[in-house]
């Protein structure tokens, strides 16, 4: 195929995916707004693209770039001289480091353990599947949705080898006690990692901007590392993070070296070997052309469409926000019984050009709709607030989606360590998908019939789902 159309037929393809610019995806994706941005990130990624960070003596370029970054980080986060850090793919990838470096900082310790709240993003839960690391489930408050320091503390022991907060949890843009929190485990010995991926960039900012930002970083005693994300309030292409130490020598234990083959010594910062310098690129180039006084103009617009969209929220009938966010994230649940479904709102807000992301009841968190807010949804508050109180009306007159008896008898009777091929097709079929069908246009039925399966249940058919999908087409 030509160049030509090679990359037309990948623009026919992006036309069916969700829009990524104009604030009309409320999660997954970032927009600041900025002309031309996307362009800059785009042109140093390709500048860089072929160079491999796996050898900093061979490309000092990306050495240079890595180091830049993390200075940036650091700054912003009240780092000090010591504080040293990584670039890694994601936030993913560096809370992971947290975790990898925590342990093996603790080799005395045998049955190694972390803390967490159950609001804490589940990339840790990832962690501790992979590394062998317990994981140590703490309820938060079920008003406020905050960690419980006292709680948190009361989980520490012996085999604790971290402790973990949120600034802000995803769930509800809520920013966790982190000086008590750290206050208990310094106490006690433990290293305290802050998942600052949304907020580590947008938070200090936000605080200059006049909102009231709880203390979550480096000046509060006891932190050991924090992750910050860069593809999503420094609004570069992703995938882009850095994780930050204290010092060097809580970072070490996230280091791998192996001169145990024949070939190259393998040295590896991160969970990668080779590391295309596209995405350090990328993002050195947004962090450096936006500046600070840029980035502190896009955290006032979004604080200004996050009180905005607040606002309006809160007059839509059988609508309220939950907790009482500090961040630029909200979750809308229902008020009293109004009638209609969050997931049929959803679909209606889709149909209205609208993507906000259904969360699953947890706890003491209700199904409620995600919003992720940027500052290109700054001078958009209104029509979101509009279609959001058309979504609700439409809702309403539909009525909430019911799952039937004899679907909801199946799901109780299903053992997601035992399901059968036979009982798998037998709820696509429940759900409108049997034969391999595409997913629907609208997904309330289907998030209805995921709402009432157990966690671990929903855990399994989604996995079985996503391997439908992952197939290569026929030839």
């Amino acid at each position: 195929m030509s160049a030509g159309d090679v990359l037309a037929e990948l623009a026919a393809l992006r036309e069916g995916d969700l829009p990524t610019h104009g604030g009309r995806t409320l999660a997954y994706v970032y927009d600041s707004g900025l002309a031309g941005l996307d362009e800059l990130g785009a042109r140093a990624h390709a500048l860089a693209s072929s160079a491999n960070g796996l050898d900093p003596t061979a490309f000092p370029s990306l050495l240079r770039m890595e180091n830049d970054l993390v200075a940036s980080a650091a700054a912003l986060v009240g780092g000090t001289p010591d504080t040293v850090g990584s670039v890694t793919s994601g936030g993913t990838e560096s809370c992971l480091l947290a975790v990898l470096a925590a342990r093996e900082g603790r080799r005395d310790v045998a049955e190694p353990k972390m803390v967490l709240p159950t609001t804490v993003h589940a990339a840790f839960h990832k962690a501790a599947h992979l590394f062998g690391v317990r994981a140590v489930d703490v309820p938060v408050d079920p008003v406020t949705f905050r960690a419980d320091p006292a709680a948190m503390a009361a989980a520490i022991d012996e085999n604790t080898v971290l402790v973990v907060a949120s600034a802000p949890s995803y769930a509800h843009g809520v920013v966790d006690p982190v000086a008590e929190i750290a206050r208990a485990a310094s106490a006690r010995g433990v290293r305290v990692h802050v998942d600052a991926c949304i907020g580590g960039w947008v938070l200090p900012y936000l605080r200059r901007a006049g909102a009231a930002v709880p203390p979550f970083d480096f000046t509060v005693p006891g932190v050991t590392s924090i992750s910050v994300d860069l593809h999503k309030y420094a609004y570069c292409p992703k995938g882009v993070s850095v994780l930050l130490h204290a010092d060097a020598g809580l970072r070490r234990g996230h280091y791998f070296a192996s001169a145990g083959w024949p070939g190259y010594t393998m040295l590896n910062t991160t969970l990668q070997s080779t590391r295309s310098g596209g995405p350090l690129a990328a993002a050195w180039a947004v962090v450096r052309h936006v500046g600070d006084a840029g980035y502190e103009r896009l955290a006032r617009d979004t604080l200004a469409a996050v009180t905005e969209i607040r606002a309006g929220v809160e007059k839509v009938d059988g609508l309220r926000v939950l907790g009482s966010p500090d961040s630029t994230l909200l979750a809308l649940a229902l008020e009293g019984e109004p009638g209609f479904d969050l997931f049929t709102v959803a679909d209606e807000m889709k149909e209205r050009g609208w993507y906000v992301q259904p969360q699953f009841a947890h706890g003491a968190s209700p199904v409620n709709l995600h919003l992720t807010i940027t500052a290109a949804n700054r001078g958009g508050e209104a029509a979101f607030v509009a279609d959001l109180a058309a979504s609700v009306a439409a809702a309403r007159e539909a009525g909430p989606v019911v799952v039937g008896a004899e679907l909801e008898q199946l799901i109780a009777a299903l053992d997601p360590d035992r399901l059968t091929p036979e009982q798998f097709e037998g709820l696509l079929a429940g759900a409108g998908l049997a034969g391999g069908a595409g997913l629907p246009g609208r997904m309330a039925p289907i998030n209805a019939l995921l709402a009432v399966a157990p966690a671990r249940l929903r855990e399994r058919l989604l996995l079985e789902f996503l391997g439908l999908l992952y197939r290569p087409p026929s030839r």
